[in-house]
């Protein structure tokens, strides 16, 4: 059988790596059918992240539907720009996946090519706002199911395999959504409180009833019906060092005083003073984060000024 690498996850070997000039694989699957071995020709490589910072075993298995048509069909949805550093993996961890849609609003690197040469369809759509983006890209599906990650997310191997046990038991009537538990790497390790885990998003539904919701920051699925849940985790890879974590606090405070002042509403000072704080307490010892030791201290501090810039933006 042979698969190419936009349905075939990342390897196993001591570290993870992306596949940036995707060659084709062979996928050997053992007789008794427990184990998957996976044949790459030479390709380049990029480090990602170790095994021993890993901490979430992937093993190679998967239950695939062989012989028979997988009911749902889904379409993997990516909406990019300037993301061809991280987009090969996204879109290689979409193994579950039918068909995938990356929708790019205006990339001048080479994240449309690399999408291309991974076998996905590729929408160039100038930016309207996150969920008008996301919601035009599961417009563009041909399922109704929809899966959709960032470029900056990876389905893991588990959640994957569960996702295909969903799909092959046809549990479509059971719900028109499933969330998911959300795990981020933070500065070199995987994050366990915090209020960052379990974080859980939906991400999986079926676009007959639900929609994004919120263009400026923080986008949500809104669901009509029930939302069912995955137990395996979505990894989240959202920022690349601190300075990346302070632009990415810089941009979005922009964006959520734009969104408070659209809706009418006006700064309050005691916000301003009494809001840092309480964050950096409820992050820090509410939610337990003093448990992922000086990294914990890192995000109720970063949580912290978040709140002070964005209260001081609408204020202002």
């Amino acid at each position: 059988m042979r698969m190419d690498a936009r349905v075939r996850p990342a390897g196993s070997s001591d570290i993870d790596v992306m596949i940036e000039q995707p060659l084709e694989c062979h996928l050997k699957l053992a007789l008794n059918g427990s184990k998957a071995r996976l044949h790459l020709p030479p390709v380049k490589v990029c480090t990602v992240v170790g095994d021993r910072q890993l901490e979430v075993p992937h093993p190679m298995r998967y239950s695939m539907c062989l012989g028979e048509q997988a009911m749902p069909r889904i379409t993997g949805t990516i909406i990019t720009l300037n993301e061809e550093a991280r987009i090969a993996e996204a879109i290689a961890s979409l193994s579950c996946c039918d068909e995938i849609v990356v929708v790019d609003s205006g990339s001048t690197d080479r994240t449309r090519d690399i999408a291309v040469a991974l076998q996905a369809r590729v929408i160039e759509r100038d930016w309207p706002g996150y969920s008008s983006q996301k919601n035009f890209a599961a417009g563009q599906a041909t399922n109704d199911w929809i899966l959709s990650v960032d470029a900056d997310e990876r389905v893991s191997i588990e959640l994957a395999d569960e996702i295909m046990r969903w799909k092959k038991k046809n549990e479509v009537r059971s719900a028109a959504a499933m969330s998911m538990p959300r795990r981020v790497f933070y500065l070199g390790r995987w994050i366990k409180h915090s209020g960052w885990y379990p974080d859980r998003k939906i991400r999986l539904y079926d676009r007959r009833y639900c929609n994004w919701e919120g263009d400026f920051v923080h986008e949500w699925v809104r669901v009509t019906g029930e939302t069912g849940k995955f137990h395996n985790d979505l990894l989240h890879f959202p920022f690349r060092d601190w300075g990346d974590h302070e632009k990415r606090i810089d941009r979005y405070t922009r964006l959520a005083a734009q969104a408070a002042r659209s809706n009418g509403v006006h700064g309050n000072l005691l916000k301003l003073v009494f809001g840092p704080p309480l964050a950096f307490t409820k992050a820090f010892l509410l939610r337990a984060g003093f448990l992922d030791g000086w990294r914990g201290l890192a995000i109720a501090y970063m949580g912290a000024r978040y709140v002070f810039q964005r209260e001081f933006r609408i204020l202002r």
